[in-house]
């Protein structure tokens, strides 16, 4: 009989530890989750100093960094939901009406629109190893790789995670001089983040509540 394998098998973390993400070959990654700004409202002036910012910003960097932008359909299952159980609680028959054609008309926008949301994350790397390039046989033979899973004892584990948040530190810092916010995520985030990104169907039809109840074992 064949062995259907666990797709955990094919991801490349090993672990998320204490707000990081553990990859299979020991490196660790912080994920800061960052705000946007309206670049096209800003006037020339405002627009020539973030730019200047942002130049400034990646010719700091000795490391590898990413950026990564999530749109995913705009959720309004949890909002409509709210509002049908408020008007179950309603006494006053025209409001009742009213609250029920408005949750109609919010579901009806929302399809129609096609409106999206976005998430915007910087992913902050640490590798003990060195952060040079390597060549594309080697990453794909990494790919494939079933074994060799690192494990992280925890006095190095914390020596790295010093490392990697320096890191963290210098970027949330350049990017605040830009007018951009950023805060890491910390591990409950980076379970959600993740469990969204690989069930997209499971965790549209979950709340809040039950998504902070989940806990994911790599």
């Amino acid at each position: 009989m064949a062995i259907i394998a666990s797709s955990q098998k094919y991801l490349n973390i090993a672990e998320i530890r204490n707000d990081c993400v553990v990859l299979k070959n020991g490196s660790l990654c912080a994920i800061l989750l960052v705000s946007s700004i309206n670049f096209a409202l800003k006037s020339e002036e405002e627009q020539a100093a973030i730019i200047q910012n942002y130049v400034s910003f990646l010719n700091s960097l000795a490391f590898p960094l990413q950026i990564v932008i999530q749109s995913r359909p705009f959720n309004i299952k949890p909002y409509v939901s709210s509002i049908e159980e408020m008007e179950k609680t309603q006494t006053n028959e025209l409001l009742k009406v009213q609250m029920m054609d408005y949750s109609n008309f919010v579901e009806e926008l929302v399809q129609l629109g096609e409106i999206m949301i976005r998430h915007f994350y910087v992913v902050v790397p640490y590798n003990p190893l060195g952060d040079k390039k390597r060549g594309f046989f080697s990453r794909l033979t990494d790919l494939f790789s079933t074994a060799g899973v690192i494990k992280l004892k925890t006095e190095k584990f914390e020596k790295y995670k010093e490392l990697l948040y320096r890191r963290v530190d210098n970027v949330i810092s350049s990017l605040s001089s830009m007018g951009i916010n950023a805060s890491p995520l910390d591990t409950q985030s980076l379970i959600e983040t993740f469990y969204n990104i690989y069930n997209p169907a499971e965790a549209e039809n979950q709340g809040p509540g039950e998504l902070k109840n989940i806990r994911i074992d790599l």
